[in-house]
């Protein structure tokens, strides 16, 4: 008999997509006792569950028995990113035009910031060439820092000078609302930055984006 459809199979989906947002929602390792307690299971339920995650490469166990985040999730992220591009382009295109500076959106993909959408403007005489696909450590350049922000519960934004590419100057707010992505929007110019008035335009174009993508 086919159970596919059955209450019982849509329960446990449930509870294993549950599962893997806390993995990826808390930002520090659990052990199974821990995640019984925060999702209101039983542990031989969570146990299930974990070594179900683990065979497919979503979760992992380390040395001490708690669990994090599998690496296999990159394969997924990496298969939505064309997507993230599409949405971000129409609101970096409008920052970029309205800041005279290289507007990006940055993911995080564990230590490290990953450019997946750039935007240059059009009317300026100079601007910084960023390319799609760079990456950088999370605690450097603001596009990083501003995701390492959220994540101590800081959604202002974050203005840097000269920490990835001498003489630039970035600033970079993290996307709200979205417990299933880590990013950032922001700019990066050779110029001057006028932060009290550029800043909170950064913070609103991360408001639109993110707001697009909840």
């Amino acid at each position: 008999m086919d159970h596919k459809g059955s209450p019982e199979s849509a329960q446990t989906l449930e509870r294993g997509l549950r599962l893997l947002r806390l993995l990826a929602d808390g930002h520090r390792a659990r052990t199974p006792t821990e995640l019984a307690q925060e999702l209101g299971l039983s542990r031989p339920i969570v146990y299930r569950l974990l070594t179900t995650l683990q065979n497919e490469g979503f979760a992992r166990r380390d040395a001490e028995g708690r669990a994090h985040l599998g690496f296999g999730v990159l394969v997924l992220a990496r298969a939505v990113q064309p997507l993230l591009r599409a949405a971000a382009l129409p609101a970096l295109r409008r920052l970029a035009e309205d800041a005279g500076a290289t507007a990006h959106l940055t993911v995080a993909e564990g230590d490290e910031g990953l450019a997946i959408a750039v935007v240059e403007p059009t009317w300026t005489d100079m601007h910084v060439a960023y390319r799609e696909g760079a990456r950088h450590q999370l605690s450097r350049g603001a596009a990083g820092l501003a995701i390492l922000a959220q994540r101590e519960g800081r959604t202002d934004y974050t203005v840097t000078e000269g920490q990835l590419q001498e003489g630039a100057r970035g600033i970079a707010a993290p996307l709200p609302g979205l417990p299933w992505l880590e990013a950032s929007v922001g700019v990066v110019t050779f110029g001057a930055l006028d932060a009290a008035n550029l800043g909170p335009r950064v913070v609103a174009a991360a408001v639109e984006l993110g707001t697009a993508l909840a």
